[in-house]
């Protein structure tokens, strides 16, 4: 007879192959066209809301892994939050204004001087809204959930009024004014930049000595000594107004080569070593005080004009001379200090990096040009002591990659001194993850100076100010509102169709303006004055979102970009910050932990890999990832993947092959009545969905990872499955141990499913469809499981026994290896018992659960291997071979040939012949 008839074998249609790539769209179509997302939103209406704000990415460009990383994570929260009863609505939204786009559509072939202003900017929405479109339907493809058909847009009409009354209220409390101060420049851009737009590179500088003749020495110095000055800019040195030194150093007055100077006492040494000078010929010919040097006179080298000498906090003895190059216009502690003393502000650049006409003889040099003239012209003059090169970390314009400079300028600047405390009270409030994070985040505000606000482009959103006849600055809140509702009516294009008067409100008048004519600021507002401004522009603005926000989520990089901006925006408005909650991610890289880029061929894009594999590698991979730290992705690590992606898969594959004939509602055993294994395995399970409960709340999705693995390779795969195969294909169907079993399948089943449904969103609806008795549309609008108690003593008692376990696994490994048996089923097994340990309480059968013929359990065991926690001996089982189980049996009737299969057997088939 064949027996395999006879067998309960694993039944499902539920496939091996996953076929992501060809499945994972059309189930995207499915839930659109039966609007699950909505669905999801419905049922969880009025519950508590959690709102996670997502900060625009910009619309220019192919989708990387980053975009993958950071989209693929606030998913996994979303769903997770929306599976465990909140609100969870999710509005992604896109950065659109700024320089790149601009580059973008020059790059394309657009002349930007053969169109007007709106057109360009026309131009610019069009390019944008292109960008959105392709940027969107990647998101769409990793299977991120959201509003995707009213995502908010920062050009949008509604969001630049939000704007531009977020700016409003900062000047209705005196934070917004007008000043010229040096500031972050890109040539290369002709705009001003923010901190936030700097990325620093090594950059090979000329590094000089300066001789400042003393004009006036003021009784303190002669007057045929020179200050020495040291600067890597000499460029800045037809600027160079002062000479600031530190009131509490010790200065000397030295000679060499009879000539006298003037160095800070602690740097002398240092002075003689990179200048060249012979220390044996160096005489001291007096010591002075910082303090005696202030308003001493020396002779600019190449102008004829004097400049002062200051004293200045900043100096300090880390390096050069201790008297410190003073340029008002092209340094931030000289443009303080130099309004202390009244000091001119120079900056002879214009916006392209080239010396105006008030640079004199060096008019027309490009700044970096000018330093080897300059040199050239001090060296000349006698007053260059030492010139030399080296090589340092210098800011670069993080857009062109170009380096950038100080320059001094009109510019309209938002104050951060008079809101830094309730700031850093505001990140005080602020739930961080890692301290880290925090003291990062505390200390970018704690040393952040003003905020330029202001950029010399037209792609952007006007600054709503407005110039009287004579000049004075018109700084209205009601001008503003006027404007803000001007642009929510017609869009922000109207600051550059629209005369000024035309702007301004009906009637309006000004003193400054005796014939009302007003002429209106071109500026545009930073970029991250816009994405700073989402609190209002999206969170305040929709009904269904709250603000603050729960939880805002980027890269590492926005703690001094979005995240700065945002709280800076909130606090200085509304008083408190924009989040409760702050979360971070490292950056993508490659498989060696290096920058992906072109030119290195190690760029691996999201779409390609879910072309190959599908999106829920990607999203595995993700999980995978100790997101925190940067992260590294490459062939060879999504191909790991993709094996973890298999052993899940047929995991719960054998799962549900194995519940086919389960039915919940009445084949159910209740707890109590459960085999103590299976009791085990719930408990486990218990342990399992509790840790990954407390994974989703911590968002630590690779601990979850590491945890999931073990679980499904170790204590399912390894054993509970591997021990179950002789209960679930040998027994009766409604055998009491088989049901008992089933039990507990269909609870992992269906609970692991719903655990990782964040995550696996595609596999985990194919197997949600493919579940009996599942009775939802789809397992996006399922609960997540709730925590459970755990019998910590049952547990205990089992990993114990399942050490011991191993320690039986060793001696057949090695019987099989001496070729004493083959399969485990060929094998007799004698075990003394472990320490602590009674067999009798483990409640089963030995032999299944070593899944060998036969044990005999004895007190010693002379020829046995002594293992870590028993002696096993192997031999060969006894008996003949069951022809329908495969176990071994001693008993009569099949020793004796009278019947080919056991007693066991013998009663399950005799049941099914009936």
């Amino acid at each position: 007879m064949d027996y395999k008839d006879t067998l309960l074998m694993p039944k499902t249609k539920f496939k091996m192959r996953g076929g992501l790539a060809n499945k994972e769209p059309k189930m995207q179509g499915e839930w659109r066209e039966n609007k699950i997302y909505e669905k999801k939103l419905k049922q969880n209406e009025g519950n508590t809301p959690f709102i996670l704000h997502d900060g625009p990415p910009y619309a220019n460009g192919a989708l990387h892994m980053g975009h993958a990383l950071n989209k693929i994570i606030k998913d996994f929260i979303i769903r997770n939050k929306q599976m465990r009863g909140f609100y969870a609505p999710y509005v992604p939204g896109w950065d659109t204004h700024g320089l790149p786009i601009e580059q973008a559509l020059t790059n394309k072939g657009v002349d930007r001087k053969s169109m007007t202003t709106e057109e360009f900017r026309n131009k610019c929405i069009e390019f944008a809204n292109s960008q959105i479109d392709l940027q969107r339907e990647g998101f769409k493809r990793m299977g991120v959930d959201g509003h995707w058909d009213d995502p908010y847009l920062t050009y949008k009409p509604e969001f630049e009024a939000s704007q531009v009354r977020v700016l409003k209220d900062m000047v209705a409390k005196g934070l917004i004014y007008r000043g010229k101060k040096p500031i972050y420049w890109s040539p290369k851009s002709e705009s001003s930049l923010a901190e936030a737009e700097l990325e620093y590179q090594d950059k090979r500088s000329p590094s000089i000595y300066v001789a400042f003749k003393v004009k006036d020495g003021k009784d303190v110095l002669d007057t045929d000594t020179s200050l020495v000055i040291w600067t890597t800019t000499p460029w800045t040195i037809p600027s160079n107004m002062a000479v600031a030194v530190h009131p509490e150093l010790n200065y000397v007055q030295f000679n060499y080569e009879e000539k006298e100077y003037v160095i800070a006492e602690d740097l002398l040494d240092t002075f003689c070593d990179a200048a060249g000078f012979d220390k044996e010929k160096v005489t001291r010919t007096k010591e002075v005080k910082g303090s005696d040097l202030e308003y001493v006179t020396a002779q600019h080298p190449l102008f004829d004009r004097e400049s002062l000498v200051i004293l200045g906090d900043h100096v300090t003895t880390e390096a050069g001379t201790g008297l410190v190059h003073t340029a008002p216009g092209h340094g931030d502690d000289d443009f303080i200090v130099g309004q202390k003393y009244g000091l001119e502000v120079v900056s002879p650049v214009d916006g392209k990096g080239v010396f105006t006409d008030e640079a004199g003889k060096y008019a027309g040099l490009y700044y970096d040009d000018a330093n080897k003239v300059i040199t050239e012209d001090l060296d000349a003059a006698g007053a260059l002591v030492k010139l030399d090169f080296y090589t340092h970390s210098y800011p670069h314009d993080w857009r062109t990659k170009t380096p950038v400079i100080f320059r001094a300028t009109p510019q309209w600047f938002a104050s951060i001194n008079n809101v830094r405390e309730d700031i850093l009270n505001a990140i005080d409030d602020t739930t961080f993850q890692v301290e880290w994070s925090k003291k990062r985040m505390y200390n970018m505000i704690k040393n952040r100076g003003d905020w330029v606000i202001s950029r010399q482009r037209v792609w952007g959103v006007p600054l709503p100010f407005f110039y009287a006849e004579d000049g004075q600055e018109i700084v209205d809140v009601a001008v503003i509102e006027h404007v803000a509702s001007l642009f929510e009516t017609h869009g922000s294009n109207i600051w550059f169709e629209w005369d000024a008067e035309k702007l301004l409100p009906e009637g309006y008048t000004h003193e400054g303006s005796p014939n009302g004519v007003f002429t209106k600021e071109m500026d545009i507002m930073d970029v991250w004055f816009d994405s700073g401004s989402t609190h209002r522009g999206v969170l305040d603005r929709r009904d269904y979102l709250t603000y603050p926000a729960d939880l805002y989520f980027e890269g590492s990089d926005q703690y001094r970009g979005w995240f700065n901006s945002s709280i800076i925006t909130s606090v200085a408005t509304r008083g408190h910050a924009p989040y409760k909650e702050l979360l971070s991610h490292g950056f993508a890289m490659d498989g060696k932990g290096k920058k992906m880029s072109k030119s290195l061929g190690n760029v691996i894009l999201p779409e390609k890999v879910m072309k190959q594999m599908g999106a829920d590698i990607v999203r595995l991979w993700v999980m995978s990832s100790d997101f925190e730290e940067d992260v590294r992705v490459s062939d060879d690590i999504l191909k790991q993947v993709s094996e973890v992606y298999r052993k899940i898969r047929n995991t719960f594959r054998f799962l549900l092959g194995n519940v086919d004939d389960f039915d919940p509602k009445t084949d159910t055993v209740s707890y109590d009545d459960l085999y103590e294994v299976d009791q085990f395995m719930y408990q486990r399970f218990n342990e399992m969905t509790n840790l990954m409960l407390d994974c989703y709340d911590r968002y630590d999705y690779v601990s979850m990872y590491q945890s999931l693995q073990n679980f499904i390779n170790v204590e399912l795969s390894n054993f509970y499955l591997d021990y179950g195969k002789d209960i679930l294909y040998i027994e009766q169907q409604d055998a009491p141990i088989r049901r008992s079993m089933q039990t507990v399948l269909y609870k992992i089943l269906t609970q692991l499913n719903r655990l990782l449904a964040p995550v696996l969103v595609h596999t985990a609806e194919e197997i949600y469809q493919f579940t009996p008795h599942e009775s939802k549309e789809s397992i996006h609008l399922e609960s997540m499981p709730e925590k459970a108690e755990v019998d910590t003593e049952l547990v205990g008692k089992w990993k114990q026994f399942m050490k011991v376990r191993d320690d039986v696994y060793k001696a057949l490994e090695t019987a099989r290896n001496e070729k004493v048996i083959g399969k485990s089923l060929e094998a007799k097994v004698f075990i003394t018992e472990p320490e602590n340990m009674s067999f009798n309480d483990i409640k089963g059968n030995l032999e299944q659960f070593f899944i060998v013929s036969q044990v005999e359990v004895v007190d010693t065991l002379s020829d046995g291997t002594e293992y870590d926690h028993v002696s096993v001996k192997v031999e060969h089982a006894e008996g003949v071979r069951c022809e329908r189980c495969w176990n071994y049996s001693t008993a009569d009737a099949i020793v004796n040939g009278e019947d080919d299969i056991c007693p066991r057997c013998r009663a399950v088939v005799d049941a099914l012949e009936g």
